[in-house]
């Protein structure tokens, strides 16, 4: 009798670049009720602690790269995966080192939870009938201020839009004033609750908005509060019929395609 291996299984790893243990329990809350195949394995990772425990800044992304870049690099682990998920919602550069790194090479899948989710989002909106009709639209909601500006131009910058220019089907970002540790930290959630709440009903204001995306991987699990708004606003059937996008949900799916794209359309 002869054997012979005919499929390996995928192995992701999702990458918290802040030292927030609490933020990387919450993405594995998250990931336990996403569907993947039975052949998908998904370790997660929480940076090490000279990463800031909440990015919420231009400058705490940039030193939870330098950590997270160093360490990935210098201890081999990356070795051990067929994709990356960054999960910080943001431009993040590690998304973009990685990928020029290691994707290029053909050695990993690598995409962000900021890019997934704004794929997912345009995947999933409703086509006007006709050219006259209101365009149907995605947004997200966030944390800071800082975010609404670092998102909106990481928005035009990857669907490679003129960053003066208005896209139709971008609803735009409105931030709740909290920081992403605020999630998962002492602040009281029903204050949580209702600035998100307010800031997800300033979006739905914009328009026809389709998809809303939950712009911080510390929002996991507070969906029904995104959906609660939106009843309020619109009433229970279009409130229900809204998409809600939990970044490290889309992320994952779309990782897990790509490294079978990878592996059915490049020269192994």
């Amino acid at each position: 009798m002869t054997t012979r291996f005919l499929r390996r299984s995928i192995r992701l790893l999702v990458v918290n670049p802040n030292s927030s243990q609490e933020m990387t329990r919450g993405m594995e809350e998250a990931l336990k009720g996403t569907k993947t195949s039975d052949e998908t394995e998904i370790y997660t990772y929480t940076a090490p602690a000279e990463s800031p425990a909440s990015i919420n800044s231009g400058e705490d992304v940039a030193s939870s790269y330098d950590v997270v870049y160093k360490n990935l690099t210098s201890t081999g682990e990356l070795q051990k995966y067929d994709g990356v998920l960054v999960a910080c919602f943001s431009a993040h550069p590690l998304v973009h080192k990685l990928a020029h790194e290691q994707g290029s090479r053909g050695l990993l899948a690598v995409t962000g939870i900021f890019e997934a989710s704004i794929l997912a989002s345009l995947s999933l909106l409703t086509t006007p009938l006709s050219s006259s009709a209101t365009p149907r639209t995605w947004g997200i909601v966030t944390t800071g201020k800082f975010w609404e500006s670092h998102l909106a131009a990481g928005v035009s910058d990857l669907l490679g839009q003129d960053p003066n220019s208005r896209n139709v089907k971008f609803a735009g970002v409105e931030s709740t004033g909290l920081d992403a540790g605020d999630f998962h930290g002492e602040m009281h959630p029903a204050i949580i609750r209702q600035k998100l709440k307010e800031a997800t009903k300033r979006l739905l204001s914009t328009g026809a908005v389709d998809c809303v995306v939950m712009g911080c991987a510390g929002m996991a699990g507070l969906e029904e509060t995104i959906r609660d708004a939106a009843i309020e606003r619109h009433g229970k059937e279009a409130g229900n019929r809204l998409y809600i996008i939990d970044g490290v949900k889309a992320g994952i799916g779309l990782l897990e395609q790509m490294v079978r794209n990878k592996r059915m359309f490049q020269k192994q």
